[in-house]
């Protein structure tokens, strides 16, 4: 599979442009390497061993504009995945934004969201933990919705909102 010039979404480092490919040595090791552009924010540039199928494998081909919008349809119906036991629940978040899976990101997003809901309501801060994972849940996703839609990324939620009061009204 050629990736030169594709766009992919590359685990953390959210949506990333393949600029090529080149020959590096790190650790005493010659390798070929894809080398990835973030798109939003920093200046980093990374490089992902061509053999090394684990790492390759977080190299995930964006979604098209009608794969987002059937997943915007779907964030109501989507059940939040509170975990109690907070080493648990940080191992299982941290997973979820390792793995780029975007429906588990709506999820930990929605249950994120109403957890902070819930805290507020009881006069509470949010937990920092929760908080972080939130905003790079949020980043990751909305940074692809941005790209693919061709909108700012502050315009992503509003989008949504609408995208889903519109489904509301057409489905009643």
């Amino acid at each position: 599979m050629d990736l030169e010039n594709s766009m992919v979404l590359y685990g953390s480092h959210g949506v990333c442009r393949v600029t090529g490919k080149v020959s590096r040595k790190f650790a005493d090791r010659e390798a070929l390497y894809y080398v990835l552009e973030p798109v939003y924010g920093g200046t980093s540039t990374v490089f992902v061993p061509v053999d090394n199928p684990t790492l390759t494998a977080k190299m995930q081909k964006i979604l098209s504009a009608e794969e987002i919008y059937r997943l915007i349809r779907s964030m109501p119906n989507e059940e939040p995945l509170w975990i109690e036991d907070d080493a648990k629940r940080k191992e299982a978040f941290q997973r979820i934004l390792c793995s780029g899976d975007r429906v588990q990101l709506i999820r930990l997003i929605k249950t994120l969201y109403l957890r902070q809901q819930t805290r507020k309501e009881q006069h509470k801060k949010p937990c920092a933990e929760d908080e972080r994972f939130f905003k790079e849940a949020e980043r990751l996703l909305y940074e692809e919705f941005a790209y693919v839609l061709n909108i700012r990324q502050d315009q992503v939620v509003p989008f949504i909102f609408q995208q889903i009061q519109v489904e509301e009204k057409t489905s009643v």
